[in-house]
């Protein structure tokens, strides 16, 4: 049966009860039986002309039809008779109406995302992105800029030229006179690769520069996404006991305390209600605060529904320490680019040094005259600047002083690479001998342990400091092992993001 099939039968039944109650209450009273509400009529008769019959109704009579056996039944049992089915009919249609749907406005749920999908897609539309790939266009643009000779200069000449004897002062001849020149620059020899080779560190670098955002961001995604998972189940777990303590409320408010003892009990039982009710609004706040940035590192608005599902994992693989030095040593992506700019102020001190000696233009020309005679030049000028008095030594110095910054820059971030390499393993390996103390199925346990002192307190077993303890230890333990594996697994993506590579392509210990 289809949704719409489905809604106009229930609104049939439910008008044919009404009907049917009022004439059981006309006919038990005794008084005549009269017709529809105008409304419920009008309902009928929607349903009549889209060729329903469900509500169509005979005329009936207090006894049986003529020319069948009449046996007489009191008028009380035939009452109570009617009314039972009646109410039997009205529960029917309760179920079907509850079966019915209510709204078809309700905004659908979102579908669970996986955290890889959800990285991933954060990856490839997180807004700031276009920022390091337009930097990565620019470094681009700026080899070609390096590899590419400056413009010839043309310059044109136009004049008149007068000729004359001095001894008698005659005029010999008038003319005009034009020259042509061109002009091309020529750069010292190695200047143009040394200005292509710090283009290619500076495209090098624009590269590593987004590598490393990306796996920032992706690190990023995956704490947000796993920081959701937790305080999801921390949640979940604080309002299943706060239902819990709901509910024995419910029943303990019912019983007659007997003395001061029971209403204590009572009110110890929901100031702890009251308090764990905070606790889940807290874990809910920080779930929403959570997919918040999630959705703004999506570039969609911060209200978007999202649902994260997935479950905190720790690896217990690590590799020993001596190669994750070894690995970030060589893969780290600040280490990396100090790297990149040290090689690029080895090339800026090469070019200072190359700057010193003059550029070479070379301009060939073509010049004519007519006055008293026609002439006609073709030559091929020469010129360059004379280093007299500026011989770049000002910019070698300085080349040379960014040289030395940026060694001193390398040995620093190498430092302080091993030195962060160094705190995650050691934290990752405190972690993981914590976590294999414990047993697998702990949290399960803690938690029927929880539900088996709250069946028994209601039966009077245990008392209720044991109950309330039971309660909290369990809400308690099972944040101290989220905490724990999220610590785990925070100090496990932070060796990834510094080594740039993931910990399973290494081999463990």
């Amino acid at each position: 049966m289809t949704q719409r099939a489905q809604t106009e039968l229930v609104l049939c039944v439910r008008v044919t009860t009404l009907y049917r109650l009022e004439r059981l209450s006309k006919w038990i009273t005794g008084s005549p039986a009269t017709t529809q509400h105008a409304q419920d009529q009008f309902t009928l008769n929607s349903l009549y002309s889209k060729g329903f019959n469900a509500t169509r109704t005979h005329a009936e009579t207090p006894m049986s039809s003529a020319g069948s056996a009449q046996i007489p039944m009191p008028i009380e049992t035939m009452n109570r008779f009617r009314i039972s089915a009646l109410a039997a009919l009205v529960v029917l249609v309760g179920s079907l109406g509850a079966q019915s749907p209510q709204s078809t406005n309700a905004p659908a749920e979102p579908r669970p995302v996986s955290l890889d999908a959800l990285v991933e897609e954060i990856r490839d539309r997180h807004p700031e992105l276009a920022f390091y790939r337009a930097e990565v266009a620019a470094a681009r643009a700026g080899v070609r800029g390096a590899r590419q000779w400056e413009n010839p200069e043309l310059s044109v000449e136009v004049g008149s030229k007068r000729v004359w004897d001095r001894g008698r002062g005659a005029t010999l001849g008038d003319g005009a006179v034009w020259s042509v020149a061109l002009a091309q620059p020529f750069e010292w020899p190695g200047r143009v690769a040394l200005r292509k080779a710090i283009a290619n560190q500076q495209i090098e670098m624009a590269e590593l520069g987004l590598a490393q955002f990306q796996a920032a961001l992706a690190n990023r995604a995956r704490t947000l996404g796993r920081s959701v998972v937790a305080a999801q189940e921390q949640a979940d777990a604080t309002d299943e006991v706060a239902e819990r303590f709901q509910a024995l409320l419910a029943v303990l408010v019912q019983r007659d305390p007997a003395g001061v003892t029971p209403v204590l009990d009572q009110r110890i039982i929901e100031a702890h209600a009251i308090t764990l009710s905070r606790q889940a609004a807290e874990a809910r706040r920080a779930v929403q605060a959570s997919l918040i940035e999630i959705n703004q590192l999506r570039g969609l608005p911060a209200a978007t529904p999202l649902a994260i599902e997935g479950a905190l994992t720790v690896a217990t693989n690590l590799p020993p320490l001596s190669l994750l030095l070894d690995v970030a040593a060589t893969n780290n992506f600040d280490i990396r680019l100090r790297q990149a700019e040290l090689a690029q102020q080895g090339f800026q001190v090469q070019l200072a040094r190359n700057e010193r000696y003059p550029r070479v233009t070379l301009a060939p020309f073509y010049a004519a005259e007519k006055a008293n005679d026609e002439q006609r030049i073709v030559g091929l000028g020469v010129s360059l600047p004379l280093p007299l008095w500026h011989q770049n030594r000002a910019g070698v110095e300085v080349a040379a002083a960014r040289q030395q910054q940026a060694e001193a820059s390398l040995r620093t971030i190498c430092l302080e690479v091993e030195r962060q390499v160094t705190g995650h393993a050691l934290a990752l390996e405190t972690r993981l001998k914590e976590m294999a103390r414990w047993r697998s199925d702990a949290p399960r346990q803690l938690r029927e342990a929880a539900i088996l002192a709250d069946e028994h307190y209601r039966l009077g077993a245990v008392p209720v400091t044991t109950y309330l303890e039971m309660q909290t230890r369990y809400l308690e333990a099972l944040e101290a092992v989220l905490a724990t594996r999220a610590e785990a697994i925070e100090h496990r993506q932070q060796l990834e993001l510094l080594l740039g590579v993931a910990l399973d392509s290494l081999p463990a210990r």
